[in-house]
This record gives C-alpha cells, sequence and structure tokens, in this order.
C-alpha cells in the first residue's frame, strides 16, 4: 500500500469539505439545467424568468465557495491539500460565474431568437458539468478512480466538442454578409462565454485529476 494511503487511514478528516463540494455541484447541476431549459423556451418573458433565477443559484454559490475557505481557515487537517482544496472550489465558481454571465449578456443585448448553436453550447455544457458533478462526488471515498478518471476524459471531450461548436458558430456568423454588424458583435461574445463555461469545467476536472494522482 501506498505511503498517502497508510497515513491516510491514522489521520482524522473532516468531512466538511466532501460536504460543501458536493453541494457546489449539485448546485451547478441545477444552473445548468436551467439555462439549458432557458435556452430552448420560445416564450421570452418565460425564458427571461429562467435566466434571471440563475442569479440567486450564483449567489449560493458564492456562499458555498465562502464556506470552503473559511472551514480551511478553521481545519488544520484537511482530505486533501489545502491547495487543491482552494483551487477546485475558485474552478468550480468560475463555472458558475460563467453560466450567469451568460444569461445576463443573452438578456442585456436583447436576443429574442436563440440559434442553434447556442442550444447546442447548452447541451454540451450541461453534459461537462454532469461528468464533472460526478467526478467531484466521487472524491469522497476515492473507491472508483477509474469512474472518476472517466468522467474527467469525458469532461475533457466535451470542452473539445465547445471549441469545434465555437468554430462552426463563428464561421458561419462572419459569412453572412447581410448581417447587421451590431448583431454580428452580440452573438460573437455570447458564443465566446458559452464556449467558456467549457474552459472551465476543464479547469476544474484537471484539478480532480492531479488530487486523485496524488492520493493513489
Amino acid at each position: 500500500m501506498p505511503l498517502n494511503n497508510i497515513i491516510r487511514i491514522f489521520l482524522p478528516k473532516d468531512k466538511v469539505f466532501y460536504d460543501i463540494f458536493e453541494n457546489i455541484v449539485a448546485n451547478l447541476k441545477e444552473m445548468s439545467s436551467i439555462f439549458k431549459k432557458g435556452l430552448n423556451e420560445q416564450d421570452y418573458d418565460k425564458r427571461t424568468n429562467l435566466f434571471k433565477s440563475l442569479e440567486d443559484k450564483e449567489h449560493q454559490n458564492d456562499e458555498y465557495t465562502h464556506q470552503i475557505f473559511v472551514e480551511l481557515g478553521k481545519n488544520f487537517i484537511t482530505p486533501f491539500d489545502r491547495e487543491d482544496i482552494h483551487h477546485l472550489a475558485t474552478s468550480l465558481d468560475d463555472v458558475a460565474d460563467y453560466i450567469y454571465a451568460s444569461s445576463k449578456k443573452i438578456l442585456n443585448y436583447n436576443i429574442v431568437t436563440i440559434d442553434e448553436h447556442m442550444k447546442e453550447f447548452g447541451d454540451i455544457n450541461q453534459k461537462a458539468i454532469k461528468s464533472l458533478a460526478t467526478a467531484v462526488t466521487k472524491l469522497r471515498n476515492m473507491k472508483n478512480i477509474s469512474l472518476i478518471k472517466q468522467e474527467c476524459v469525458s469532461v475533457n471531450s466535451m470542452e473539445n466538442a465547445a471549441d469545434d461548436a465555437l468554430d462552426r458558430a463563428i464561421t458561419l456568423l462572419f459569412s453572412n454578409t447581410n448581417a447587421n454588424p451590431l448583431d454580428v458583435i452580440k452573438l460573437k461574445d455570447v458564443y465566446e462565454d458559452l464556449e467558456v463555461i467549457s474552459d472551465k469545467c476543464e479547469d476544474a476536472s484537471n484539478i480532480v485529476e492531479s488530487i486523485i494522482i496524488k492520493y493513489t
């Protein structure tokens, strides 16, 4: 048995970090579900209400992240490296921030018609967040390392899919010579933010992978 595993058996662990991380990823899953539902909602007012509801979810995520930082200040013994805990909490908060930011831009830019590119990003990001949530949840006992790795690979695949989706969206956007320049600027900005969500998911999954490498 590796020395790290032997040491872990005899060290007391405060499980509060796992509880908070699981609350965070559950919140992210809800956010991605609401956001995807909003992107597929044809009624403008209903879509607006769905997007506006994400503000409370984003604030909840901020609160969970703050709890992580408070616990880091209170607990000498942590389930894995303090630096990794901090980085993981920050990267997960970035995911929430960009979901909310994307929804705000769609509303602030008064984008009435949600095109197929945005819907595709919504689908990709929901899948990435679902895989990320599973990987983070499985950190509690680290008994199924192969599943954690598999979910991290899935997140990376979704990030690649988002890159491809962005390329297609931008190419088509600039090939339309009749498009209003202001609309082009708005859509490009929204597309890029939607793609960043998957980037942030990948950042978090990379941290998860580094954690399991250290402790297995």
